[in-house]
């Protein structure tokens, strides 16, 4: 499932450039082809479908990105009582108090005459 929503994504991603790069950021773009034919068919303006098209995109990729989030196989195996006693494990390994170098045998150094 992770990877069908992975895939998907990158598919939303490549989708989504493509129309931003079609798109004229002084209005033109692929609309000012077709002005003429507006009055003829009835066809609407492309830099209206084409920003239609980018904002529902952008929105199915947001989308996508929490599904997958949500359905990481990380995010629900992560943790639980096994993984939980293995870090106790390390730590108790670690927490140990290693040997202490032996004091010289003698005499104390702040002794008082």
């Amino acid at each position: 499932m992770t990877t069908f929503l992975i895939i998907l994504a990158i598919v939303i991603c490549v989708l989504l450039v493509l129309i931003i790069l079609v798109q004229n950021p002084k209005g033109g773009g692929l609309s000012s082809g077709f002005s003429s034919s507006n009055n003829i068919m009835g066809v609407q303006r492309t830099g209206d479908f084409l920003e239609k098209g980018s904002w529902g995109l952008a929105i199915a990729l947001m989308v996508i990105a929490l599904l997958i989030n949500v359905s990481s196989p990380s995010a629900t195996t992560g943790s639980g009582p096994a993984r939980d006693s293995k870090i106790q494990e390390q730590i108790d390994k670690t927490a140990a108090p290693s040997a202490l170098p032996s004091l010289p045998q003698g005499k104390p150094a702040d002794t008082a005459k």
